[in-house]
């Protein structure tokens, strides 16, 4: 018994993301730099730092261009080797991931081959990242650049955490309104607060980078 208990507790799988299709067992990916193409870095982390490449996003779009999420870099080469997506926009500046006998540049944008049906909740979750872009990055009192929060009824008044409640705002602003109603300063909003909707603003919410390729597949909200 103590035996199988240890054969058993030492048996280690081979991820199903690391096999390459039609090649047996598993390929080393490498990342061949701007500077030298024979000079290769190894593009999974070691003992030194994580390669930055590991660190990029990119984006994932359904088979209807629907966007689905922001993928690790890495996950997306992977779904690529698997043959299950396809490049839609390159980016010039990502480094080349290659294996023995495969290569690609890390893009920005990358399809689905196959429709994936998403279920999705009727409201969309509020963030301070999705917050920012629907109010795209803009004080709803003045109109300057955004730089907090604001809770137009103030959270000690019995104001909610809500959509409705909550608008982009620069710190003068914030700090002059302190909390005070609109009423009693006299202010108006520039615009209406209303939840956003669309599945963009699923990786709105918790996306604060974006691509400028990624740009034309989240809508209005992004820009």
């Amino acid at each position: 018994m103590k035996n199988r208990h240890s054969a058993r507790a030492h048996r280690q799988l081979v991820p199903t993301d690391a096999r390459s299709a039609g090649v047996s067992g598993a390929f080393a990916l490498q990342v061949i730099t701007e500077g030298s193409a024979r000079s290769a870095e190894p593009s999974f982390p070691g003992e030194n730092a994580v390669p930055l490449w590991i660190k990029r996003r990119v984006l994932l779009l359904n088979v209807t261009y629907e966007p689905l999420t922001a993928l690790p870099a890495r996950r997306a080469v992977v779904l690529m080797t698997c043959g299950k997506a396809d490049t839609v926009h390159e980016d010039p500046q990502a480094p080349v991931v290659h294996s023995e006998q495969w290569s690609v540049q890390v893009p920005s944008v990358i399809r689905l081959r196959n429709y994936v049906r998403v279920p999705y909740r009727a409201r969309v979750p509020m963030t301070r990242a999705a917050l920012m872009h629907r109010d795209r990055f803009r004080c709803g009192y003045c109109g300057s650049k955004a730089e907090t929060v604001d809770h137009v009824v103030p959270r000690s008044r019995g104001g909610e955490h809500s959509w409705e409640n909550c608008v982009a705002c620069c710190a003068p602003c914030n700090h002059r309104k302190a909390d005070k109603l609109l009423s009693e300063l006299g202010w108006t909003l520039r615009a209406s607060l209303v939840p956003p909707s669309g599945p963009h603003w699923r990786l709105l919410a918790s996306t604060k980078d974006l691509h400028p390729s990624w740009m034309p597949y989240l809508g209005e909200g992004a820009a």
